[in-house]
């Protein structure tokens, strides 16, 4: 018997004290069985917060007995919330992916202030892993999410989930009451079969087809407390969950919406989606909830959608003064600033892509309905900034973590941390970006092609063992194989590091390992020298000057 059951260790509990609230942050994407190339459903998950780090979420599933309870903690201040009463039969979870093969996502929309915090038990996080334990399919896990914060209580802000299992997804955006109510308001479409839908912090369903129940599910109370809080009038086919939850503002479309485009314009660009509607033209058309893309999707497709930076369109940040003199995609944040304007204070706002220097960790999920779960589930796992980082394979049928994974934490440097070792390679990369992270990049593609290879070869192993109902070997299988190629790349990413630093040292470029070679400096492109000569114009100019000549 398991008494007074905690789903996340002391050290994790410790871990999360350290983290800064996040602010309109995430970014989720998610691929229906008929629109990926091999029939899997896909979801990713970037979890974007300033100064986090949190260990690798694993947790084994159990049996209890009655009586037995769930302690609840703060997932992000580690303080205690109170418990729940635990069923069962609970199921393990790698990452956001339980044995089911059951995922959820999430992007903090925040919604109207009126509607958070009150007396409610769970926090978004908390709600998310609680579920996985329950839940063996998607429509029971949004049945399950609905049943909790009923039971409980929900005090957290709006959030957008994506729910998924190995036949079909979900879009789920979802809001406490606060203090006006119990329970949460919410609406839930299924993702059509061949179609994908992205979210990035901002609700995103608007009409709801209330007569297509197979489809679409709801809180029964999701229009008639709307009405009550005096934000919807009219008849229910008007309804909009956007509109009356989460209003729509030009902050909310340049910092969101752009990377619900960015996603869109990639997987379908035959549709030509406007720039419009997230530079918030007046008048423009919202993009679609769902859509079907120009070609299948696959795994590396989905990695590259995490790793955009408005590349190969007017609004790239690795491009003009903003990017620096080696075309540095990112803005350090605070994101908002202020300058005086004919005595007119203005605020303005940089780009916010997909990819970002604060992510915490980040995955693509994969759920194969043609494999046992064991096998079928995989989450492609990693830690920083996306488009700096190598993705790792994590089978479900796991039952140990990497090291490196579970270790460290954000404010004690660890080398054995897989989140320091990316971050300092990232880091360093970022005074320097032009050129180093063409070495990033060339060993990150030789890291992911090793692993989808590999991860082939796994899958007929493994089945193999699966169908021998050799169920001890398999588990010692996939685990190996997910433990090893993690600690391989976490291992390649520290030569990574000893090598830029070498190379790169001091600011010059060593290209060879002849230690008598003069190495190159790195020096600046033209455009960098022309502005250094423009903002003191002959300062900088090789010549004799005149007695008494004004240095400027």
């Amino acid at each position: 018997m398991r008494k007074n059951i905690v789903i996340s260790t002391t050290a994790i509990i410790l871990l999360f004290m350290f983290m800064k609230t996040e602010v309109k942050a995430c970014t989720s994407v998610i691929v229906s069985s008929g629109a990926s190339t091999d029939g899997s459903v896909m979801t990713s998950y970037l979890y974007d917060v300033a100064g986090f780090m949190a260990p690798l979420q694993f947790y084994q599933g159990g049996e209890y007995e009655p009586g037995d309870s769930l302690k609840l903690y703060g997932f992000r201040e580690g303080h205690y919330l109170g418990k729940v009463e635990q069923v069962e039969r609970t199921y393990g979870y790698v990452g956001n992916m339980n044995e089911k093969q059951v995922s959820i996502t999430e992007t903090t929309f925040t919604g109207r202030e009126e509607l958070h915090g009150g007396d409610g038990l769970f926090d978004y996080g908390n709600l998310m892993w609680t579920t996985l334990q329950r839940a063996g399919s998607a429509r029971e896990a949004i049945k399950i999410m609905d049943q909790l914060a009923k039971e409980y209580g929900y005090k957290d802000t709006g959030e957008s989930f994506m729910i998924a299992d190995k036949n079909e997804g979900w879009v789920m955006d979802f809001i406490g009451k606060g203090e006006h109510g119990e329970g949460a308001v919410w609406v839930a479409a299924r993702v059509p079969d061949g179609y994908i839908a992205a979210h990035a912090n901002q609700a995103r369903i608007r009409e709801v087809d209330w007569d297509d129940t197979e489809n679409w599910m709801w809180a029964d109370d999701v229009v008639d407390f709307a009405r009550d809080m005096g934000w919807f009038e009219g008849d229910k086919s008007d309804f909009s969950f956007v509109d009356a939850y989460d209003p729509i503002d030009p902050t909310s479309l340049l910092l969101c919406e752009g990377r619900v485009w960015s996603v869109y314009r990639r997987a379908a660009p035959s549709k030509e989606f406007s720039a419009d509607y997230w530079r918030a033209v007046k008048g423009a058309e919202p993009y679609p909830l769902f859509i079907k893309p120009d070609e299948k999707i696959s795994v590396e497709d989905m990695i590259d959608f995490v790793r955009d930076h408005f590349h190969d369109t007017p609004y790239y940040t690795g491009e003009g003064f903003a990017a620096g003199p080696y075309n540095n995609p990112y803005r350090w944040r605070p994101l908002f600033f202020e300058l005086e304007d004919d005595e007119e204070e203005i605020t303005y706002t940089w780009e916010r892509t997909i990819s970002q220097p604060q992510t915490g960790f980040s995955f693509i999920t994969q759920a194969r309905n043609w494999l046992p779960d064991e096998i079928g589930g995989i989450c492609w796992y990693s830690v920083d900034d996306t488009y700096s980082n190598a993705f790792m394979p994590l089978y479900i049928g796991m039952d140990d973590t990497p090291k490196s994974l579970v270790t460290g934490n954000s404010v004690e440097f660890d080398w054995d941390s897989a989140y320091w070792v990316f971050n300092l390679v990232a880091n360093y990369a970022y005074g320097l970006y032009s050129y180093i992270i063409e070495d990033i990049k060339q060993v990150q593609e030789e890291i992911e092609s090793r692993a989808h290879t590999m991860t082939g070869a796994v899958d007929l192993a493994a089945k193999q063992l699966y169908e021998n109902d050799n169920k001890e070997m398999l588990v010692e299988y996939l685990t190996d194989f997910s433990v090893n190629n993690a600690e391989y790349t976490v291992e390649r990413w520290r030569e990574l590091g000893y090598y830029i630093f070498a190379k790169y040292n001091d600011r010059y470029i060593r290209e060879g390992d002849d230690i008598t070679d003069w190495p190159v400096g790195v020096g600046y492109p033209q455009d960098f020298f022309r502005r250094a000569v423009d903002d003191r114009p002959g300062y900088y100019e090789i010549r004799w000057r005149e007695p008494n000549e004004p240095i400027k």
